[in-house]
């Protein structure tokens, strides 16, 4: 690379300094410009995501719905409509428990783990 006078060696330090600096910046400002970049790309295939996300998520309430009013409507005509309400209710609020239980569980567990502590103080990759 030449300076401006053409010939590095005829700059002095100072000079050579002030270029150093420069490029730090211009390098570490096209870094953020990368990483502003990536950010948005990828928050707009998130929006995507979540979009789809919620609208399966609303089909598929709107659908168990339908499917339980079928079945205590069903089954009412055997035991009644309280008791069919409740045969059907109770097994769907128990495995409803268990899923939210479940998941709940699985979002606690993303916590830091004394494992993945270790690794990250030792540079290490967690496994």
């Amino acid at each position: 690379m030449d300076g401006p006078a053409g010939d590095p060696r005829d700059e002095s330090i100072g000079d050579l300094l002030g270029r150093l600096v420069d490029d730090g910046r211009d390098y570490a400002q096209a870094e953020l410009e990368l990483y502003k970049a990536i950010a948005a790309y990828r928050a707009v295939r998130a929006r995507r995501a979540l979009v789809a996300l919620a609208a399966g998520w609303f089909l598929l309430v709107t659908s168990t719905t339908a499917v339980a009013i079928g079945t205590v409507i069903s089954v009412a005509q055997y035991i009644g409509p309280m008791l069919a309400g409740l045969a059907v209710g109770i097994p769907l609020a128990a495995a409803g428990y268990l899923l939210v239980h479940y998941g709940w569980s699985g979002v606690k567990g993303l916590a830091r783990d004394q494992g993945e502590h270790e690794a990250l103080e030792r540079g290490e990759q967690p496994s």
